[in-house]
């Protein structure tokens, strides 16, 4: 059986960032999974956790779906903090890929984990801010301005899949059903 581990990397702030919107997300990516003959493995930034447990899970993972909130254009520092703590364990890449014997060998060549990876991003920001010029992102995607993100996941050897996000989240008039329908459809097209 596939193993999907779903990472929550929201970290709770009281009144501003409370976590209903990831809980949210994170529920229907585990019933998607779940229904598509997963089994599926559970990480939260935010509460105490064992690193060789989290090192197993993450090795063991064919998929690994990673919300979090962007928070000052980053993932919060306990999600940081979980990955440097869990990723520095060693399991997950053999070296940094390159080699003297072999100049072919590049850097960042040196992952032992073989599966996919999904990001899913919750913003305060609006869309028209990425893939603009005069954005406030100067130009960059959506996928250019959470590089970060990405490389931890590739430098363990994870292929990436298509991102996942919401925006204006804190404008008011967000469809959670209409996003969570969204979300399951991009599920669909990276995992099915």
């Amino acid at each position: 059986m596939k193993k999907a581990l779903i990472l929550n990397g929201h970290q709770y702030y009281d009144n501003v960032a409370v976590g209903n919107l990831t809980q949210s997300i994170i529920n229907r990516a585990k019933e998607f999974f779940i229904k598509n003959g997963y089994e599926v493995l559970e990480a939260t930034v935010d509460k105490e956790y064992n690193i060789e447990e989290e090192s197993k899970k993450l090795q063991e993972a064919d998929v690994v779906f990673f919300q979090h909130p962007v928070y000052w254009m980053g993932m919060p520092w306990k999600a940081k903090k979980y990955l440097d703590e869990v990723l520095t364990q060693g399991a997950h890449y053999a070296s940094d890929g390159r080699s003297r014997d072999d100049a072919s060998k590049k850097y960042g060549s040196g992952g032992l984990l073989d599966g996919k990876y999904m990001i899913s991003l919750t913003y305060n920001c609006p869309t028209t801010e990425f893939d603009n010029k005069d954005g406030y992102f100067d130009g960059l995607s959506l996928d250019e301005a959470n590089i970060a993100d990405h490389k931890i996941f590739q430098f363990c050897g994870l292929k990436p899949t298509e991102t996942f996000s919401v925006h204006d989240i804190f404008k008011g008039d967000l469809d959670l059903n209409k996003e969570l329908d969204r979300l399951e459809s991009i599920l669909t097209k990276n995992f099915s």
